[in-house]
């Protein structure tokens, strides 16, 4: 029976697993229950949206213009009469269309709604008012309706209102967009891509595993660690939704993620399981040396990927920030089903853990286990150690290939273009650039707050002319004053007064929006709205921004919102953010390394080689959806020319979890062997051997897991699957096999230095953590080969 290990954590859960399987095993079949019956209101509580920065001044910007009646509206229509002849300005089509416009301003969970028809231009008296509200053509018109709420409100307001105000209706055939439509979409879309991504990952992982572990029972094992996590997972999601907004693409990436580090986790623990089994030991203590050795791995790897996360948490993105939650939650939950239950079903399962093998019948000899040495693997290291500066190059070339489209990446912000171009809401705001009209993101509003409209008519005159010669702005710059209105271009007046009626309490009418008022019940303030040339996610309509932000505007006090806004605040959020990310992850990246293995040069070799492989992989990305290369093989998926600034922060966060990861399970087997031999070479090309053939089936599993995000049809989660899949098989390939090997056999035996009270020293193995040695956990070394160490010995430092 084994011993405590001196308050270990993951020892304390082996010895309950080992100890006490059967009541483990129950317990967790109980909490798998409860865990379900959580989840299955999860669906109902989740929130959409949360891909704009929070707290910037565009989003106060937009609170301005809500307020002024200028705000971005949430939903689009666009009709069109069925029959040429009805025309938009005939009897018919007016009559119908102020009907709609009525219609939808009652509808519950609608602030109001604005037309072509309500501006009074279908009737010739205000022809200016509603010009932006009509296709260059003439053959189309939108209605703008505002809602209330959230995102997450206006997204099931538009689920509501649409199928009831789109299709034939009267003489008007009718399309929706807009952002609450777009959402709704990618909602819908993300939940049918889920079960895909399921049934697509679930039996192509059990393959791998089932040919990897030539067991089909062994195969089962990280399916069922990743069943509890993830259920438990998102039972964690639904109580967090009490207290937090929590995205719906939040379960994507449980499933995804959480399936990946159980299949890792499952085969680290189960290979050393077996391991221990084939020298002789009974399934407890196999069970014990497993969670002791690569149970230890799995805690660090979990505590490492968790502080990846967590950075996440410091940008002003509440769609990040769920993320983060839910693979927090989903890490630490794989670590502890690994390291718990895991054990418990080794125990009980014992020698069935080997059997059926798929191939078995086949096979002329007794295959190699998956954590037995791989001749392969074991050529490749000895090629590596004995040139390593030619091979080390030669991988940084390649990876510096794969870095280099990530200079030119371009962040943006997500719009209806991230689903696929046939879905109503991307379709119908491609119809609306093609036709000339305004989209709700081709505009800017300025709001002035402290301007008086009749008394600052002339500075609004002049500020008006001003705005309009700024390089950007497209056709016409509309200032609305409390008693007139005026259109601006090129930097001259070219629209023609119209009559202003006051409203009741005051106002001033805004021009382009339908009718309505500004600043009902306030003496002062206007808005001036801007419509765009340039694409709002483009640097010329950055370079806009900017320029209205800085010309001197009539009172002093200045709002700006819009699309373009938006975009350019982002940015400068996650710059200003991601110096303090970056550190948060370093240091808590260093810190975990460092104790593990006690080393001050491997950890900073940790950081650079995940930092420069997780780079390459990023690159990629910007190669393939910023650039649109590969379209054919990927399905096809609209190029934008940005790539969402979200996705690099969370493949970036997630894949060096999964690369450090790798990382600490090689330096495990590295660092052991060193310290029963005190030869650094041989520690290499033992750690590359014994753990190649493991890395290779985990990096096909995880990237069958990840990549199978790559069949979603909405853009971000392509991304982050191709990513993730792409960093996962760069990192157990090519870094693990090639560069991290050279980089270790050039360091020589500076990879073990560690300060101490004596000055410079190796690490010590007399302070080696506590290892299980077959009956007790002790302070001895237990070479995966049963190769015997006097506690006491001290490696040889001069051996290289």
């Amino acid at each position: 029976m084994g011993k405590g290990c001196g308050g270990r954590a993951w020892w304390g859960c082996a010895e309950w697993g080992v100890r006490f399987p059967r009541r483990v095993l129950v317990v967790a079949g109980v909490l798998c229950v409860l865990f379900g019956c959580a989840a299955s209101g999860l669906a109902d509580r989740l929130s959409v949206g949360g891909l704009t920065a929070s707290g910037t001044p565009s989003a106060r910007a937009e609170a301005w213009a809500t307020r002024y009646g200028a705000g971005r509206p949430e939903l689009v229509l666009v009709v069109r009469p069925v029959s040429p002849r009805t025309g938009l300005d005939g009897p018919v089509a007016r009559i119908a269309g102020r009907r709609l416009t009525e219609r939808l301003s009652a509808e519950g969970g609608v602030a109001g709604a604005r037309s072509y028809w309500a501006t009074g231009a279908d009737r010739g008296t205000a022809p200016d008012r509603g010009a932006e509200l009509r296709s260059t053509d003439g053959r189309a018109a939108l209605v703008l309706v505002d809602l209330r709420g959230s995102e997450t409100d206006t997204a099931r307001t538009a689920e509501r209102l649409v199928p009831r105000y789109t299709g034939e209706i009267g003489p008007f055939e009718i399309r929706a967009t807009g952002p609450a439509w777009s959402l709704a979409q990618s909602t819908d879309q993300a939940r049918t891509d889920l079960l895909r991504a399921e049934l697509i990952a679930a039996p192509l992982t059990f393959v791998i595993l089932a040919l990897a572990f030539r067991s089909l029972v062994a195969a089962l094992l990280p399916v069922l660690v990743g069943g509890v996590s993830a259920m438990g997972a998102l039972a964690v999601l639904w109580a967090l939704t009490a207290v937090t907004d929590v995205s719906v693409f939040a379960v994507n990436l449980i499933g995804a993620l959480g399936f990946g580090l159980a299949v890792d986790y499952a085969l680290f623990i189960v290979a050393r399981f077996r391991e221990e089994r084939a020298h002789g030991r009974s399934a407890e203590d196999a069970a014990r040396a497993g969670v002791a050795t690569a149970g230890r791995t799995v805690a660090v790897s979990a505590g490492t990927v968790t502080a990846a996360l967590a950075a996440l948490l410091v940008f002003p993105f509440s769609f990040l920030r769920s993320m983060a939650y839910a693979g927090m939650v989903v890490v630490v939950l794989a670590a502890l089903t690994a390291v718990l239950v895991l054990p418990a079903v080794l125990v009980r399962w014992g020698s069935r853990v080997t059997a059926l093998d798929p191939l078995g019948r086949f096979r002329w000899a007794p295959a190699p286990t998956i954590g037995g040495d791989s001749p392969l693997w074991r050529t490749v290291a000895r090629a590596v150690t004995r040139r390593p500066v030619w091979w080390g190059a030669a991988c940084l070339v390649v990876l510096a290939v794969l870095v280099l489209p990530f200079a030119h990446g371009r962040p943006g912000l997500a719009d209806e273009r991230i689903l696929p171009a046939g879905t109503e809401a991307h379709a119908t705001a491609d119809l609306v650039r093609r036709q000339g009209g305004t989209s709700a993101e081709g505009t800017l509003a300025v709001v002035l707050p402290r301007v008086d409209p009749v008394a600052d008519r002339a500075a609004l005159d002049a500020y008006g002319r001003r705005l309009s010669a700024l390089a950007g702005v497209r056709g016409e710059a509309t200032v609305a004053v409390r008693a007139t209105t005026g259109r601006y271009a090129g930097g001259r007046r070219v629209g023609g007064a119209a009559p202003y009626t006051p409203q009741a309490g005051g106002g001033a009418y805004v021009p382009g929006t339908g009718g309505g008022t500004v600043g009902r019940g306030m003496g002062r303030g206007t808005v001036v709205t801007l419509t765009l040339r340039p694409d709002p996610q483009s640097e010329r309509a950055a370079a806009l921004v900017h320029a209205v932000r800085r010309l001197p505007a009539p009172g002093g006090a200045l709002h700006l919102a819009g699309w373009a806004a938006q975009v350019v605040d982002a940015r400068a959020a996650l710059a200003h953010r991601l110096p303090l990310a970056l550190g948060l992850i370093a240091a808590g990246t260093m810190t975990v390394v460092f104790l593990f293995t006690r080393s001050v040069l491997i950890p900073l070799k940790v950081l650079a080689v995940a930092a420069l492989s997780l780079t390459a992989a990023l690159g990629s990305i910007v190669f393939v959806f910023q650039d649109g290369h590969l379209r054919s093989l990927l399905g096809d998926f609209t190029v934008t020319g940005t790539i969402d600034m979200t996705i690099p922060l969370l493949l970036f966060s997630v894949a060096f979890g999964l690369s450090v990861d790798y990382e600490l399970f090689l330096l495990s087997r590295i660092q052991e062997h060193y310290r029963a031999t005190g030869d650094n070479t041989a520690a290499i090309v033992h750690g590359i051997s014994r753990t190649g053939r493991l890395f290779t089936a985990a990096a096909l599993a995880v990237a069958v897991a990840m990549g199978a995000l790559a069949s979603s049809g909405v853009l971000l989660l392509k991304e982050l699957g191709v990513g993730l899949a792409l960093a996962v098989v760069v990192d157990a390939t090519v870094v693990r096999g090639v560069l991290v090997p050279s980089v270790m056999r050039l360091a020589g035996r500076a990879n073990w230095w560690t300060p101490g009270r004596g000055g410079r020293r190796a690490a010590d193995p007399r302070q080696e953590p506590p290892r299980y040695d077959g009956s007790s956990v002790t302070s001895g070394h237990a070479e995966v080969t049963d190769l015997a160490v006097d506690p006491g010995r001290r490696p040889d430092l001069d051996r290289r």
